[in-house]
């Protein structure tokens, strides 16, 4: 029966997720058309005529695939366009993988709409896992598709939405299955690089640091919460001992947030509202996914002579390696690194 239920949740699941697709593909509209349209709102075809000249410099500059993703618009009329649902055991800061024809195993599982999300954490937290959902405004195909720019992706500005766009079509050039961490560090940087080349094109400043050093150091509070909740786990003591543990860890986190906040960061509270909800396994999963290996990507980025061709060659022979193999090279060039900065 157990095997029944998976069975029909699965095809459920592949069901909505053809749907939501569909649907996607079936209200997207070409950029060029929404531009010539007259009732476009003027701000609207100002940030998509940036959006395409960025698109445009993405395969001329970054050797980025050039096709037709991000060349259409779809208006969503909802904020995301997908709501990821994060599990974890209530003793484990490991994600329950969601393993998948295409994409292989990743650390959560997609939902298009909100309800449907919520149903499916309240099933895993009924079963007693940890869980957490986020509200995700783009996402990749991997090129199956031609993705289209999402009305989500207009709440953010416009280096967020022109780098993003790099993001996920490095995503659609190097991908490996069952490595999320590899996949989202590879994006990442080239994310950041694209976006540091693309300002310099126009003729713009770099961008003030100042909020990526705050978010960077936001995520090491993290990762050290998770880091001892780990040590926590694995220390074999009994669970209600453990369940009293994690709690005191989680305070303790609230508490060092704070002091770190106040000392470096006076007049910045963009994180407050996090740290005060509730905080569990699946809540910490998303961080240090998307940046891990980011480091070691730009040190292979110098190595390549600052040549994207080079760069991607590099990159596909890591992926060619088995996991062990490639992420002892990785930590290589991370270590190498750190021992230059």
């Amino acid at each position: 029966m157990g095997l029944v239920l998976c069975a029909c949740s699965s095809l459920r699941y592949y069901a909505q997720a053809a749907h939501g697709q569909g649907e996607l593909v079936t209200h997207r509209r070409a950029v060029s058309a929404v531009l010539r349209d007259p009732a476009t709102d003027p701000k609207l075809a100002v940030r998509l005529q940036l959006a395409q000249k960025a698109r445009r410099f993405a395969s001329e500059r970054l050797g980025l695939p050039d096709n037709r993703s991000y060349t259409g618009y779809v208006d969503l009329h909802r904020p995301y366009v997908v709501w990821n649902v994060f599990a974890a055991p209530p003793f484990s800061v490991e994600a329950l993988p969601q393993c998948f024809p295409i994409a292989g195993c990743v650390a959560y599982r997609g939902w298009f709409k909100e309800a449907d999300a919520k149903a499916d954490a309240a099933r895993l937290q009924a079963r007693g896992d940890d869980v957490w959902i986020g509200g995700v405004p783009a996402y990749s195909t991997l090129g199956w598709f031609a993705d289209p720019i999402l009305s989500s992706m207009l709440d953010w500005d416009d280096d967020e939405l022109d780098s993003t766009i790099f993001h996920e079509l490095a995503h659609q050039l190097i991908y490996v299955k069952d490595d999320t961490a590899f996949n989202e560090s590879f994006a990442t940087f080239v994310q950041t690089e694209g976006l540091r080349e693309w300002r310099k094109s126009r003729g713009l400043l770099p961008q003030d640091d100042h909020a990526e050093a705050m978010d960077d150091g936001f995520t090491q509070l993290v990762l050290d919460l998770r880091e001892r909740l780990k040590t926590l786990y694995a220390s074999g003591m009994a669970e209600s001992a453990m369940a009293e543990g994690k709690q005191r860890e989680i305070a303790a986190f609230r508490t060092r947030y704070a002091q770190w906040r106040d000392r470096k960061w006076p007049n910045e509270h963009g994180y407050d509202a996090w740290v005060a909800q509730p905080i569990n396994n699946a809540r910490l999963l998303p961080f240090g996914l998307y940046d891990q290996w980011t480091p070691a990507f730009a040190m292979l980025f110098q190595r390549a002579g600052q040549q994207w061709p080079a760069f991607y060659a590099q990159v596909r022979m890591l992926a060619r390696q088995p996991a062990d193999a490639r992420d002892k090279e990785l930590q290589r060039l991370l270590d190498g690194r750190k021992a230059v900065q």
